[in-house]
């Protein structure tokens, strides 16, 4: 019995030997099908990068300059106005910024708290802190009038361009 399991198992053995290597490429078979893409390769035409110097407009442009015609007028110059999303996005981020800005100053407003005893336990240095915390507001809230005058102008400048108030919401 033992010795049927072991020709058995030598059978199968050889049964998928010889199956794998029928089946398998050989390693000249692997080699000629890469000469032959290599080869393919070559062969194909290459590929033409165009740059502006192929353009006719270019070459026209260029003959023009060299035969030194100074009769034509200079075209002007024109600006690039931004688009409705791109003005619509700064003064979002304006808004927000804003928004920012006075939330901090809330919350910073919120914490102010004088000594109303001036004999208290370092009532005096207490008290000092409080002031620079006023002294700070005051400053956050020129911040904030500058960037209101910001967006003020930017909304302005939105308008002068031809844009609704859909872009600049006043």
């Amino acid at each position: 019995m033992r010795q049927t399991c072991i020709k058995a198992g030598y059978v199968a053995g050889f049964i998928v030997l010889f199956v794998s290597i029928s089946y398998g490429q050989s390693l000249g078979d692997v080699a000629r099908q890469q000469r032959q893409s290599q080869q393919a390769k070559k062969d194909s035409p290459a590929t033409k990068v165009i740059t502006n110097e192929d353009l006719p407009e270019h070459a026209q442009a260029e003959a023009d300059s060299e035969e030194g015609s100074q009769s034509r007028e200079p075209v002007p110059h024109h600006t690039t106005a931004k688009s409705p999303e791109q003005w619509r996005s700064q003064i979002e981020a304006q808004k927000q910024s804003i928004a920012s800005l006075q939330s901090q100053m809330e919350k910073l407003n919120s914490t102010i708290h004088f000594a109303r005893v001036p004999t208290a336990y370092n009532a005096g240095q207490y008290n000092e802190r409080q002031e620079k915390k006023l002294d700070q507001v005051q400053r956050m809230q020129d911040q904030l009038d500058q960037a209101r005058k910001r967006l003020e102008d930017m909304q302005e400048a939105a308008r002068k361009d031809g844009f609704g108030n859909a872009v600049y919401d006043p």
